[in-house]
């Protein structure tokens, strides 16, 4: 039997201003039509700070639900300041607007993590919690260092708290560090929990997400090296031209890629 992924479409795939324009649940709604599994939320899309308020999540929640989707809340906030160390409050309010929306994960940046994963503080704002935590390898230097990768996940090994937290690899994002994301998944995929999907094209400051080819070698190779039992997010903008078409098609292409 063939493996079963979860393809999830993050919001911004329909177009930044036509999320903030329609909001998150019309785009929600087309997401179902495309046969994906999942949705994902972005706080920065919101047209308004009122619309994170626990009430307003609660009902998009509850609508994203009635619709037979999972979702994930994303949140530009960094689980770590830029001095290195554990940005709880940061952490805790994401934790608040993740279970209010009734979100499967919680993306967070990583932000200026050094050397103190302060595990044990992250599995104290957990506890309780039904949400699970990821971070997200950025465009930035700081939270998109391969380094810090590997450095946060050897030091919570070391604090005993190996599993307190997941990452959702980005695989165009390394693109903006002048990582290789074959080598990035070498190193990282025992603590992948989340793929975003795409592929870049320009360079330096004119590089810009993009959808990845049928035959590309290397996109493929990266996903065969990640864990397969991951859902997978569709991170590429859709052809404007053919929204909901191009989403059914990527839909079903990654589910079986």
């Amino acid at each position: 039997m063939a493996d079963v992924i979860d393809i999830v479409i993050v919001a911004s795939a329909f177009g930044m201003d036509a999320v903030r324009a329609q909001g998150h649940l019309k785009c929600a709604e087309a997401c179902r039509r495309a046969g994906a599994a999942g949705f994902e939320v972005r706080r920065e899309l919101f047209a308004d700070e009122a619309d994170a308020a626990p009430q307003h999540l609660r009902a998009l929640g509850g609508a994203i639900a009635d619709l037979g989707l999972w979702s994930v809340f994303s949140t530009p906030a960094a689980l770590y300041t830029a001095d290195g160390r554990l940005d709880a409050a940061a952490l805790r309010l994401s934790l608040v607007e993740a279970s209010a929306l009734g979100a499967r994960f919680v993306k967070l940046q990583l932000g200026g993590f050094v050397h103190d994963a302060a595990g044990a503080a992250i599995a104290g704002q957990m506890q309780g919690s039904n949400v699970r935590l990821v971070v997200e390898n950025g465009q930035l230097a700081e939270g998109g260092s391969l380094a810090q990768f590997v450095g946060l996940f050897g030091a919570l090994a070391r604090e005993e708290h190996a599993h307190v937290l997941g990452m959702t690899f980005d695989i165009g994002n390394w693109a903006w560090r002048d990582v290789a994301p074959l080598d990035a998944a070498a190193q990282l995929a025992p603590h992948v929990e989340y793929i975003h999907c795409k592929t870049t094209v320009g360079e330096g400051a004119r590089r810009f997400p993009a959808a990845p080819a049928a035959d590309d070698a290397r996109f493929i190779a990266v996903l065969d090296r990640l864990p397969r039992d991951v859902p997978r997010g569709i991170e590429f903008p859709f052809d404007a031209s053919r929204v909901e078409a191009d989403a059914t098609h990527y839909v079903k292409w990654l589910a079986a890629v």
